[in-house]
């Protein structure tokens, strides 16, 4: 599966890019190298993240289902519990 992103995360995440190596590296990284380099990690690291978040979702979901018995159980034939009458004394 590609991991697309839209045209304004991706020129938000290329302008980032270039700040990072801007402030953090000896030289600057153009536009186009940045937008090389977002598409690199996109296709090759991207994909780990992506699996890691959607085996997070699966033990949220897992975790919320198996819960969802306790949250909207409701005790079957409680009718005449409740309108039961106190039993009369016999003689």
């Amino acid at each position: 599966m590609t991991i697309e992103l839209t045209k304004e995360v991706k020129a938000q995440a290329v302008a980032s890019i270039e700040r990072y190596f801007r402030e953090n590296m000896d030289e600057p990284i153009g536009n186009v190298a940045a937008g090389g380099l977002l598409g690199f990690f996109l296709e090759e690291i991207g994909p780990a993240i992506y699996n890691r978040a959607v085996a997070d979702v699966q033990e949220r979901l897992q975790a919320r289902v198996s819960e969802v018995d306790l949250e909207v159980h409701e005790d079957e034939f409680q009718y005449w519990r409740k309108h039961e009458r106190p039993a009369k004394g016999r003689k």
